[in-house]
């Protein structure tokens, strides 16, 4: 939508992805309305996963109601909750299977990036469309995944959340002083101690 469109517009608004507090009272009442019994901390669990998004919650929640009544005696506790997410494959992030797919492909096939976007689609079997609507988003969102002009880059949070060492190529350089280079008219910024530094 292009600026001039938008003014038109007397309010402009921008959807943001919930908070867990706000995600805990929708789980709350959701489960008021299915009857089911939860403990505070059921439901924190369940919001804590649910990637913001009150639709994934309310998932969430029916799938874990499901475990609590066969695993359990129909109670959602915290454990419960737990136990069914662990085995529902969503981490502690909210990551899902395909979410950690995609990161573990860009920092174990690709060395972190970057990749274009069509080599990730073939690399996993999936859409570039399911990709940039669906998946990227949310990795974006909490900062493991970054967009750039020449592909998708993993960053330094990505490589500690999985455990995989980050190769040196990746890591900034720790520069002590900045210059400015004389065959630029503009600010361009050149690491001056490239040469102190081990190979």
């Amino acid at each position: 939508m292009t600026s001039p469109l938008r003014d038109r517009f007397g309010i402009v608004l921008r959807l943001e992805f919930y908070g867990h507090d706000d995600l805990a009272q929708i789980v709350e009442r959701s489960a008021r309305i299915l009857e089911v019994e939860a403990t505070p901390d059921g439901i924190q669990a369940i919001a804590r996963r649910s990637r913001g998004t009150p639709r994934i919650a309310n998932r969430l929640l029916r799938r874990t109601r499901d475990f609590a009544e066969i695993k359990g005696n129909g109670t959602l506790t915290g454990d419960i909750a737990e136990s069914a997410l662990n085995m529902l494959e969503v981490d502690a992030q909210g990551l899902d299977t395909m979410d950690r797919k995609l990161m573990r492909t860009i920092l174990e096939n690709f060395d972190g990036g970057p990749v274009g976007i069509d080599s990730l689609a073939a690399s996993i079997s999936e859409e570039r469309g399911t990709l940039e609507d669906v998946i990227e988003p949310y990795l974006i969102q909490q900062g493991f995944l970054m967009r750039t002009p020449r592909g998708r880059v993993a960053t330094r949070r990505a490589w500690e959340y999985f455990g995989i060492p980050m190769p040196r190529r990746n890591r900034l350089p720790s520069c002590s002083r900045i210059c400015f280079s004389s065959h630029n008219p503009w600010l361009e910024f050149r690491c001056l101690n490239t040469s102190s530094r081990k190979p």
